[in-house]
C-alpha cells in the first residue's frame, strides 16, 4: 500500500505547480458556476492538488487560486442571474434542473438573506443555484461578495489543509510504519464522510428552516 500511494502522490507532485494550481482554480470556477457546477467535481480536484503542496507558500498560492476560481464562478452565476435569469430558468436546461430546486433556492434566500449565500457554498445543488438566484433577486453585488468570500476562504482552507497534512504525514511515516498508507486512506475517507454528513445535516437544517422560519428582513436594493 505504501509503495502504491507513494507512486500516486509522486505522479501528482510531478505535475508543474503552476499547472496544478491553474487546474484547481479552473475546476472551482466550473464547480461554482451555474449549471456546469452540478457535474464538475471541483472538490476532488482541489483535494488531489493539495496532496502535492510542498511548502506553506505553495499552500497559500493554491488557496488564492481556489478562492479566486470560486469567486469568479459565483460571480458569473450572479451576473447571469441579473441579466438572463428568467430566460435560463425557462430554458430546457432550467427545466432539467427542476422547478422545485429553483423554488428551493429562492425560498432559502428569502428566509435566510445573506446567510443563505454563505451556507449555500456547503450545500449540494444550492451552491450552483443560489448565486444565479441572488442575481435575479436584485441583491447588491458587493453584499453578495461580502457573504460569499469568507465561505470560499473557509472551504479552501479546510480542503487544502486536510489534503496537504494527510499527504505530508504519510510521506514522513511511510518509511517507518508499514501501515502508513492505510492511515492516509482512513484520514481521507473520514474527511470525505465528514463532509458528506455535514452537507446532509446542513441540507436537513435548511429544509426545516424553510418550513418554520419567517422571511429574513435584509436590504435587497441594487
Amino acid at each position: 500500500m505504501n509503495e502504491v500511494l507513494t507512486w500516486l502522490l509522486d505522479v501528482v507532485q510531478s505535475v508543474d505547480p503552476l499547472v496544478r494550481t491553474l487546474l484547481a482554480g479552473v475546476a472551482m470556477l466550473l464547480e461554482t458556476s451555474v449549471l456546469v457546477g452540478l457535474v464538475v467535481p471541483g472538490d476532488t480536484v482541489v483535494l488531489v492538488a493539495s496532496t502535492a503542496v510542498a511548502s506553506p507558500l505553495e499552500g497559500v498560492v493554491l488557496g488564492v487560486a481556489v478562492v479566486a476560481g470560486s469567486l469568479a464562478g459565483e460571480s458569473i452565476g450572479f451576473w447571469l442571474g441579473r441579466w438572463l435569469g428568467p430566460v435560463i430558468r425557462r430554458s430546457w436546461i432550467g427545466r432539467r434542473i427542476g422547478e422545485p430546486n429553483w423554488e428551493r433556492a429562492q425560498r432559502y434566500l428569502d428566509r435566510r438573506g445573506g446567510l443563505a449565500i454563505f451556507l449555500s457554498r456547503f450545500i449540494p445543488v444550492l451552491h450552483s443555484l443560489v448565486p444565479l438566484t441572488v442575481g435575479m433577486s436584485g441583491y447588491r453585488y458587493r453584499r453578495f461578495l461580502a457573504w460569499t468570500l469568507p465561505a470560499c476562504v473557509l472551504w479552501a482552507a479546510v480542503y487544502i489543509t486536510v489534503g496537504s497534512a494527510a499527504a505530508g504525514g504519510f510521506r514522513q511515516t511511510s518509511q517507518e510504519i508499514h501501515y502508513a498508507g492505510y492511515l492516509f486512506v482512513a484520514v481521507i475517507l473520514l474527511f470525505v464522510i465528514g463532509i458528506a454528513v455535514g452537507k446532509h445535516l446542513l441540507t436537513r437544517a435548511e429544509r426545516r428552516h424553510l418550513e418554520d422560519a419567517p422571511p429574513a428582513a435584509e436590504d435587497m436594493e441594487d
